[in-house]
């Protein structure tokens, strides 16, 4: 599903308009955005959580050369969703 797709379902289930519905979708995402880079943990109980984790720095491997590379380290975001999103 695309995030047009998304909207327009949204706005079906909740009877928004489709730009309001844009609007409250773009604004789910501003202030997920903000929370995590601001350090918090974001939590949907039975849903989904999300927070960002450090990876360190590595040594990996060119697959094509096989020459050792140093990977720097780095944030990523860390998601995990619920089962129950499953039904």
């Amino acid at each position: 599903m695309t995030k047009a797709e998304f909207v327009v379902r949204f706005a079906e289930k909740t009877g928004m308009s489709k730009k309001d519905a844009a609007n409250a979708v773009n604004a789910f995402f501003e202030v997920t955005s903000e929370a995590l880079k601001a350090g918090d943990k974001v939590v949907f109980p039975g849903v989904f959580k999300a927070e960002i984790t450090e990876r360190k720095a590595r040594t990996g491997r060119n697959p094509m050369t096989g020459a050792e590379v140093e990977i720097p380290a780095k944030k990523a975001i860390k998601a995990k969703f619920s089962d129950k999103l499953l039904g």
